[in-house]
């Protein structure tokens, strides 16, 4: 489908394309899926042109059972976010051994088809596979599943997102004013410790009591902090986002606008929180890095798992110890020195040099 740009996600989940040709204005699509007839038909509309469009697939073949895959509730009930990778996989994958038929599918194959890859996309390609594949089974499309004996490839060690320090923290504050965008989006980040997507969709409306409360994106889990009432000492309390608040021009149903007042798109904002990072002089940073940070000022400032669960969303105390790995070992050390700190939930501060 040519001049179709992409331009963000509706808060539908549904993608943002603009028809633009080369050298013209472009013309918004209407907030539909790619395939369907409203939006194709708009498109005809615009290009003048008929759409060609692939062939059903015939019944029993792969490419048969990956679109029924698409309309079942495994797939459809996950995020949307997830939805929009996995639609790629998908879609490549039809396009590579939909003819094939699905009861010739063998490990073989979907090992074949991983090998193609370098370890981080084989191995999220192979959670599409497995998804798909289980599916099949329980669907009585298949007895027995394919790609239950393959294994993941191992992959480079990392720590992921770097995360922030106390000194990125004071940097990026003295670089971009209380008044600027870029300041807000951080400092509700920093409050919140929200990703950068479920920030986007924060707003007033959210806070009952003194506390924002929403659902993450992502996982589905709720989580919750204190936006008016008191916290604890180990939250690290500041004004710096009521200040930020304050100095905006207007006032939305979000905090996080674009310039024309919209709601930002979290892929968009993801790289232009990067930028404003980059202006500041922190240049390895992200957004994801500041739910590290704050992290492990909980943890060293002596919260219980439970506590840190509860502000950023984790369904899990291995992802609590996980993402509070970078506290500083002599802080987390004089903040849990009381063996009741770090498992009743003490509001002890530890002290800082």
């Amino acid at each position: 489908m040519k001049h179709l740009n992409r331009s963000g996600t509706f808060r539908s989940g549904n993608p943002r394309f603009y028809f633009r040709p080369k050298g013209q204005k472009g013309t918004p699509m209407p907030d539909l899926p790619i395939d369907h007839p409203g939006f194709l038909a708009a498109y005809v509309a615009l290009a003048g042109e008929p759409i060609k469009s692939k062939p059903e697939p015939r019944t029993g073949t792969i490419g048969a059972a990956l679109r029924a895959f698409r309309a079942s509730d495994r797939f459809l009930s996950r995020a949307t976010s997830t939805r929009g990778v996995w639609l790629r996989f998908l879609t490549e994958m039809e396009d590579t051994w939909g003819r094939s038929m699905l009861a010739d599918l063998e490990t073989r194959h979907i090992r074949k088809d991983l090998a193609r890859f370098e370890p981080h996309p084989a191995n999220n390609r192979r959670k599409v596979w497995r998804a798909f594949c289980s599916w099949c089974v329980d669907a009585g499309l298949i007895d027995d599943d394919p790609a239950e004996k393959v294994r993941p490839r191992a992959t480079p060690r990392t720590e992921g997102h770097t995360p922030w320090t106390r000194e990125d923290v004071a940097a990026f504050r003295k670089h971009w004013a209380p008044s600027t965008a870029q300041r807000l989006a951080f400092e509700l980040m920093h409050r919140t410790c929200a990703s950068i997507g479920d920030a986007c969709v924060l707003g007033p409306g959210m806070i009952r009591d003194g506390w924002l409360t929403y659902t993450r994106k992502k996982s589905g889990s709720m989580a919750s902090c204190p936006m008016g009432a008191d916290a604890p000492a180990w939250f690290e309390h500041s004004e710096d986002l009521a200040r930020a608040i304050a100095a905006q021009p207007q006032k939305h149903m979000t905090y996080m606008v674009t310039r024309a007042g919209r709601v930002r798109s979290h892929k968009a904002a993801a790289q232009w929180f990067s930028r404003a990072c980059d202006d500041a002089g922190l240049p390895r940073l992200s957004a994801h890095g500041i739910r590290k940070h704050r992290a492990s000022v909980f943890k060293e400032n002596g919260a219980s798992a439970e506590q840190r669960m509860a502000v950023l969303g984790h369904e899990t105390e291995g992802e609590a110890t996980r993402y509070s790995k970078s506290a500083d070992l002599r802080r987390t050390i004089e903040g849990t020195e009381s063996s009741n700190s770090s498992e009743t939930g003490s509001n002890y501060r530890a002290e800082t040099s």
